[in-house]
This record gives C-alpha cells, sequence and structure tokens, in this order.
C-alpha cells in the first residue's frame, strides 16, 4: 500500500478529529453537556491562563536545562519565545506535535549538532510523559486503595480499576519495547549517540531527580488547570472529589499522546466520556471539564502566534 502524503496524513487527522467529536455529540446528552458547560463562570480563565503561563514558563527551563546538559547554549528569554511558538503550533497543527519539531529544527540552525538539538527535544518531551504516567498510577492507585472517599459505591472503585489497568499495562509494554530498542541501538552509530544524550540528559544522577521535579511540576499545572475549572464551576464536592478527579484528569493527559487528532480534540473528550462513568459521575460533566480545558490552553498559546515569523536563531 502507498503511504501518505503529508498533506494526506494532516487532513485524515482533522478529519479523525471531526468525526470523533461529531460522534460524542451524538452520544451525548448535548442539552445537559451544554448546562454543565454554562456551570464554568468568565473568572476562572484568569487563573488558568496564569498556571497555563507557569506551565510554558517552567517547560522552557526543563527544555533549557536538558539542552544544556547536551553542551547546547540557550537564553531562557529565547527558550521561553520558543516554547510559546511551538505550543501555538502544537494546537493549531495536525498530530500535536508538529510545534516540538519546529522548535527542534529551529534550535538546531544555531548550534553544531542537529542530532543533539533533536534529542533535546526528545528527551525534555520524554521527561513530561514519565512523569505523567507515574503521577496517573499514584493518582489511581491512591483513588483505589480509598474506597470510602466520595459515594461508597462498590462499582465505582472497580470501574477505575478497570481504567487503570490498561494504562498501567500499556506503560510497561512501552518501556519492555523502549530498553529492547535502546539496547539494540548501542550496536549503532546513531543509536550510540542516543544512549550517551540520553544518560547525559535524563538518566544520570542528579540529572534524573532534576527532571523528575520539574516535570511533576509542569503536570500539576497542567492538572491546575482542571482543578480551577472544576471548583469554578462547583464540581468539587467531598474532601475525596479532588482526588478523584486528579485522577481522572492525568487519564485526560495520557490520552492525548495518541497523535491521531488535532491537539488531542475528540480523543481526550472521548476518553472523558469513558472515564467519569466509571467513577459514578456524569460523562458530560468530565466531557465539559475536557473542553473548558482544551479551549484554555488554546486561548493561552495564542501569544506564540506572535513569534512565528521571528529568528530562528537561539543559540549564543
Amino acid at each position: 500500500m502507498a503511504r501518505l502524503a503529508p498533506g494526506q496524513r494532516s487532513l485524515l487527522r482533522w478529519v479523525a478529529t471531526a468525526v470523533l467529536l461529531v460522534a460524542l455529540l451524538g452520544w451525548l446528552d448535548v442539552p445537559g453537556l451544554m448546562t454543565e458547560l454554562a456551570r464554568f463562570p468568565a473568572w476562572v480563565l484568569v487563573p488558568a491562563f496564569v498556571f497555563s503561563l507557569v506551565q510554558i514558563c517552567l517547560s522552557a527551563w526543563r527544555w533549557r536545562f536538558t539542552a544544556g546538559r547536551l553542551a547546547l547554549t540557550m537564553p531562557y528569554a529565547v527558550a521561553v519565545r520558543e516554547y510559546y511558538l511551538a505550543t501555538f503550533l502544537n494546537q493549531v497543527l495536525p498530530g500535536g506535535v508538529m510545534g516540538d519539531v519546529n522548535r527542534a529544527w529551529r534550535h538546531s540552525l544555531g548550534t553544531a549538532s542537529r542530532v543533539a538539538s533533536a534529542h533535546a527535544v526528545v528527551i525534555e518531551r520524554l521527561s513530561g510523559q514519565l512523569a505523567l504516567v507515574l503521577l496517573s498510577v499514584v493518582l489511581f492507585s491512591a483513588v483505589l486503595a480509598d474506597g470510602h472517599v466520595g459515594t461508597p459505591d462498590t462499582g465505582r472503585w472497580q470501574g477505575l480499576a478497570s481504567a487503570s489497568l490498561p494504562v498501567i499495562g500499556s506503560v510497561c509494554v512501552v518501556a519492555i519495547v523502549a530498553a529492547a530498542l535502546v539496547y539494540r541501538a548501542r550496536r549503532f552509530r546513531y543509536g550510540q549517540q542516543l544512549v550517551t544524550d540520553l544518560r547525559a540528559g535524563l538518566l544520570s544522577w542528579p540529572v534524573w531527580a532534576i527532571q523528575l521535579l520539574s516535570s511533576l511540576v509542569v503536570v500539576a499545572s497542567y492538572l491546575a488547570v482542571f482543578v480551577v475549572l472544576a471548583w469554578g464551576g462547583g464540581l468539587l464536592a467531598g474532601d475525596g472529589s479532588i482526588l478523584v478527579l486528579l485522577a481522572l484528569c492525568s487519564g485526560l493527559l495520557i490520552s492525548m499522546v495518541i497523535p491521531v487528532t488535532v491537539a488531542g480534540w475528540g480523543v481526550r473528550e472521548g476518553a472523558a466520556a469513558l472515564l467519569w462513568p466509571m467513577a459514578g459521575l456524569p460523562a458530560e460533566q468530565g466531557v465539559a471539564l475536557s473542553i473548558g480545558y482544551g479551549l484554555v490552553v488554546l486561548v493561552s498559546s495564542l501569544p506564540g502566534a506572535a513569534f512565528t515569523f521571528s529568528s530562528a536563531a537561539v543559540a549564543r
């Protein structure tokens, strides 16, 4: 079968986004969804945007730190600018990674090693995904261990257990495959450089601790946007509701890693429609939170559009 051209793949992702969203609207109670969306007051956008700004600034610092470990230099102000641009492109281009590809390319134009520039972006993103998976496993485990939180409905916790098993299983499979690929890659010249850069930028002490801590704070800023939206919409009721919310929303963030739509739209809402009923909550509530989160991230990324035609030189 002939491979699809890049333009065709982009079109398919736009189509997939539209199909998933339309299918969800046909399955959900649309009036109920509109009611849930109306619960969010306009003022919650202010703290949500603040958390989004914090996330970009922290992520830019993490990228600069990673690049520095690979002997690449970058002013922090430039790192923030480039990260803003990458975030904007990730929001408006299919796949959710084109902004990062562009970020690696622009950085490489001012460095002596294009491979190291690409590795800096890959390692920085990998650090964030590993932290997200780790935090998700901890949150789901905490919710399942504390079965009396919220409602005593045992079906709720059984549903959450069922939802967490595929996540944990997928993580184990990906970890095994990645370890095997890295092990085999050491026999090739490129693989040797990849392993060397992974050690320098992620796996050595105390680098891994710095990466883990900074990535956990970045993930916390993602989750903080959900919490602010839920708080403003009056969705937090009971001492354990925030723990359940954090666990469910971490699942939404993981679902966005699947690069089949534009900025995770459709996939994220579909995950919400499945996860919330498993926790004994209305699907419309989860989808409304997901939509609110997507809109906040999209709007907060718009300043990045101003850097579209800025100079690509980012090294000292």
